[in-house]
């Protein structure tokens, strides 16, 4: 699909009219989390599930983290000694959550979160109730329970009872694959099936806007081209964040064999179509047109997020909504140490509380502060940070970007006065910030954004340094992910058209669509989203067909 824009359907007088290659009940396009999850979903309630994926499946979930956000009251909350509920998650998700979903939306998510949990471990994920003793932005492989967004953050804990509800899928380093994985076996267990390097690149249409198939092109299983095109998207894939350039030279690559070697399907989807296929920040001119300001971060998922669902979407006639909606992700955190300094602006001004969830800090920094963010420090939580990082302490990729920055990124002075100057900042706003973030952690004043005292740190004393951890630093990447996407109603998933009426036959779910992730990022909530939205969308379709075949068999009956 070279160019989203302007996509068409193929449009036909009736299913009759085309010779399918293959039929199913529920068409899954994008075998990611929200795939895998409505897959499972519509299988085990007895529909005949195909799933389709452009590579081999798993998308930007089996590359995640794997943390699932859920509360109220989980297992692993109360053995962990926390008490939560789910009024106390609806408060705190009201605040990050904004107008993306309706209230009752938001509470029926938060209401069904522990259920949603023991689904997960029904289907073979597994998690664990140990919690870190510092706040971090992804625990290490001892700790599987964490704060992952702002609730202990005071202004938070100030409305909802605070509560870790990260629950970190159990498994060895980056978590997103043992989540992944047992989803993906689930599915295949109840029945659904997979085609794996297959895209659809059309949404097969009726006269009445029915959608009744894809168009879809698939790599012949085992060829020469299929073995390239899996090579080449893994290669992309491990080496996107080291050198983003060299992975987007292989992805051309990848996208040549495709267009040669693909041979056409038409799929007929009987009762419907779910695109799951992911958001759309590897869409360079979408997020120009969209949110132009995230252009400098580091695209944060697979080759697959492209925008490709999100544009059959469209050319079936939906709406889309909140395509400006930009997650970037400033974690300075761990070390402790460095959230323990003061983050200002080219003006020399404090505009954070710097013990904020990275991605809280990223969008201040991106939306109010022109995308600029100077760490201060002085000499005491330089040391501190170093120590924090040392082997063992922390995941490789939260230490590089530490040692890189203080090594070759940190300005250095005994006087406030001459690093204001070598920083190109107002001198006297410098000092001044420095001076009342000092005399709050000395406990002389209160802290103007209502910093925990312990994250407080005196900085009478110096050298000082400043690191400039702007939004553009090629020293430490920004990652940014899209949170918008198709409309859909919250009850049923169903895509809706420009006039707010469902499309029929056509579904969306996970970053795919507006969700409870679509407005301010929290970990684990996105992933949390596609369950819950994958599960909806299924749920929804089988109630159809089972209120069709009831109906179906009462007029039997009467005749």
């Amino acid at each position: 699909m070279d160019s989203l824009n302007g996509l068409t359907a193929l449009r036909v007088s009736s299913a009759d009219q085309l010779n399918w290659d293959d039929r199913c009940d529920l068409l899954v396009v994008g075998f990611g989390g929200a795939g895998a999850c409505a897959a499972i979903e519509a299988a085990s309630r007895g529909l005949a599930v195909l799933a389709l994926d452009r590579f081999e499946g798993g998308g930007a979930t089996a590359l995640s983290g794997g943390v699932v956000y859920a509360g109220g009251g989980t297992p692993y909350q109360r053995q962990a000694g926390y008490e939560d509920s789910s009024e106390a998650m609806f408060n705190y998700l009201r605040r990050e959550v904004g107008e993306a979903v309706s209230s009752q939306t938001l509470r029926s998510f938060c209401e069904g979160s522990a259920e949603q949990l023991a689904w997960l471990e029904r289907q073979g994920v597994a998690f664990e109730s140990s919690v870190p003793p510092h706040k971090t932005s992804y625990p290490s492989d001892q700790y599987y329970l964490y704060y992952s967004g702002n609730e202990a953050v005071p202004a938070y804990a100030a409305v909802a009872k605070p509560a870790p509800r990260g629950h970190r899928t159990k498994g060895p380093g980056m978590s997103g694959a043992s989540l992944f994985a047992p989803l993906k076996a689930s599915a295949l267990r109840h029945g659904a099936r997979l085609r794996s390097q297959c895209e659809v690149r059309r949404l097969v249409l009726d006269t009445r806007d029915q959608v009744l198939g894809v168009e879809a092109w698939q790599l012949p299983p085992g060829s020469r081209a299929a073995r390239q095109h899996a090579r080449l998207s893994r290669w992309a894939s491990a080496i996107h964040m080291y050198a983003p350039a060299l992975a987007d030279r292989l992805r051309a690559r990848l996208r040549r064999i495709e267009q040669t070697s693909a041979e056409r399907q038409l799929i007929r989807a009987e009762q419907g179509v779910l695109l799951s296929s992911g958001g759309f920040i590897f869409n360079r001119g979408w997020v120009r047109q969209h949110a132009p300001q995230y252009l400098a971060g580091l695209p944060l998922g697979t080759t697959g997020c492209n925008g490709s669902g999100i544009a059959l979407g469209q050319s079936a006639g939906g709406s889309v909504a909140r395509m400006d909606k930009v997650s970037a992700w400033r974690f300075i955190n761990p070390p402790l140490a460095w959230a323990r300094g003061l983050i200002v602006n080219a003006r020399g001004q404090r505009y954070a509380n710097e013990e904020i969830y990275g991605a809280t800090l990223g969008h201040a920094m991106v939306e109010e502060q022109d995308g600029r963010a100077i760490l201060i420090l002085n000499r005491a939580l330089v040391r501190e940070a170093l120590r924090q990082v040392g082997p063992g302490k922390v995941w490789q990729f939260q230490r590089l970007p530490v040692l890189l920055n203080l090594l070759f990124n940190a300005r250095r002075s005994n006087s406030l006065t001459r690093l204001a100057k070598r920083c190109g900042l107002p001198v006297e706003a410098l000092r001044q910030s420095v001076e009342a973030y000092s005399r709050a952690a000395r406990g002389e004043a209160v802290d103007t954004f209502g910093k925990s005292q312990a994250m407080l740190a005196d900085m009478d004393q110096g050298p000082w340094y400043a690191l400039d951890l702007s939004f553009a630093s090629r020293l430490f990447p920004c990652p940014v992910i899209t949170l918008g996407g198709l409309k859909v109603c919250e009850l049923s998933g169903q895509v809706l058209d420009h006039a707010g009426q469902p499309i029929r036959g056509l579904y969306s779910a996970g970053r795919n669509a507006v969700g409870v992730a679509s407005n301010l990022y929290v970990s684990g909530l996105s992933l949390a989203d596609c369950i819950y939205s994958g599960r909806r969308a299924a749920a929804h379709l089988a109630d159809q067909v089972a209120l069709q075949t009831t109906r179906s068999g009462e007029q039997q009956c009467n005749v």
